[in-house]
């Protein structure tokens, strides 16, 4: 469904923070007789275009589900296929450096090849001073693996005499997650027709509106990020309490 008569509001209906659990690629190439792999390269494409389209109406961060903690248990041509294209990317992900736009990563890079953590590293390092939006990229990465992640740091605390048990709350566990400086996600969208987080930023959608559309993640255009994000903008968010929509 496409919506023609309302207009994005830039300032007050874009969210601050959209989370897309790229899905479909495999669905994509085999609909085509092509191997899964060439989904995945279609999808890059993807992912660089609607990132330039979410910088262009304003959303400020956008996390892309590039690659799970679950994934691993994929064929190994595709995991090795996948990985390769990270690596390929991030060399050319000076792309985006005339955009002003900040890369970071999220996720435990202790399993990627050492190769592929440096050049994280470096280029983490290098869109650091830029400001217009910050696009992340969750890889091997895991909601409740971040989860745990975080609970051992706090306990470490605990251990050490930095904090009390009775201390910890919520704060103290969003400033140990992988997005500690990162707002919570206002939209998740997920192409493909499922209709589950799959273990995606878990503790960070509490809150968060969800948008499901049957379109696969190669095919997936500006136009249908806008529809993602006018459905977001009819949606009376109430966090717990009673407010009506204006």
């Amino acid at each position: 469904m496409f919506f023609r008569k309302k207009e994005i509001d830039t300032e007050l209906n874009v969210p601050v923070h959209i989370g897309i659990i790229m899905d479909g690629n495999g669905r994509w190439a085999k609909k085509r007789g092509l191997p899964r792999k060439m989904g995945h390269r279609e999808g890059a494409k993807t992912f660089r275009a609607i990132t330039r389209s979410c910088k262009k109406l304003g959303v400020k961060y956008v996390t892309y589900y590039a690659f799970s903690t679950e994934n691993w248990a994929r064929p190994k041509e595709e995991v090795d296929g996948i990985m390769d294209l990270f690596d390929k990317y991030l060399d050319e992900v000076n792309d985006f450096k005339d955009e002003n736009i900040r890369i970071r990563f999220i996720g435990d890079r202790s399993k990627l090849k050492p190769s592929l953590q440096n050049k994280m590293l470096n280029v983490e390092e290098t869109s650091r001073k830029y400001s217009s939006m910050d696009c992340v990229l969750a890889i091997n990465y895991g909601g409740r693996d971040e989860i745990c992640h975080a609970v051992k740091n706090i306990a470490e605390m605990v251990e050490f005499g930095a904090i009390k048990p009775k201390d910890i709350n919520e704060k103290i566990i969003t400033e140990n997650l992988y997005t500690q400086d990162i707002p919570p996600v206002d939209l998740i969208i997920r192409p493909s027709g499922e209709q589950r987080l799959s273990n995606f930023l878990i503790w960070q959608a509490a809150y968060s509106e969800y948008y499901f559309t049957n379109i696969l993640w190669p095919d997936f255009k500006e136009r249908d990020l806008k529809n993602a994000i006018l459905a977001y903008s009819d949606r009376n968010r109430r966090f717990g309490g009673v407010v009506e929509k204006k």
